[in-house]
């Protein structure tokens, strides 16, 4: 779940270790939603994260490489987008307590089709498949808590992909004020 990546490493990555109580981590707020723990687990599990701090306008990936990470957003902002003909188009923002699983590049090795971007300064988790097997192994209660998280996700993309096709533009954007107005 948690490693450092060498190729990952850029200069404006910056190793940081920020100290929230455990109720107020992010990470333990997401877990929180799927099951309950007591504090020497979160903090075993605060413990085993790998932080990183991003500067703005730091490009996590570009189009045609993989990412072979699965970054989890404490703070800040992270923009994913395509190149189309030259144009940037927008196709989601990350923000606190959202996880980016770059599925095509992290369990299928394919190169990506889009951009990661820092909107903010962003603090982050970082980790690799292989971590996340030995977190399993460590902690192996909290498999099934993956499970429901992708779940989870796979669900808010699939309804963030039906507003795409049913809505025009303009129905789009009153819906992200009304439903994300922190991007605004």
């Amino acid at each position: 779940m948690v490693a450092i990546v060498n190729e990952f490493e850029s200069p404006s990555l910056v190793k940081i270790n920020p100290k929230p109580s455990t109720q107020d981590h992010e990470v333990i707020k997401y877990i929180s939603q799927f099951m309950s723990m007591s504090d020497a687990e979160a903090r075993q599990i605060i413990e085993t994260l790998n932080i990183r701090t991003y500067e703005k306008g730091t490009v996590l990936l570009r189009e045609g490489e993989r990412l072979e990470l699965c970054i989890f957003v404490l703070r800040g902002c992270v923009r994913q987008y395509y190149l189309v003909d030259g144009e940037e188009k927008t196709t989601h923002f990350y923000t606190e307590g959202q996880p980016i699983a770059a599925y095509e590049g992290t369990f299928k090795r394919k190169a990506a089709k889009y951009y990661l971007s820092c909107v903010e300064n962003t603090v982050a988790t970082i980790g690799t498949p292989e971590c996340e097997k030995a977190f399993f192994e460590k902690f192996p209660r909290f498999e099934p808590v993956c499970a429901a998280a992708m779940q989870e996700e796979l669900g808010k993309s699939q309804e963030l992909l039906a507003n795409h096709i049913i809505y025009g533009p303009e129905d789009r954007y009153l819906n992200l004020l009304k439903t994300r107005p922190d991007l605004i």
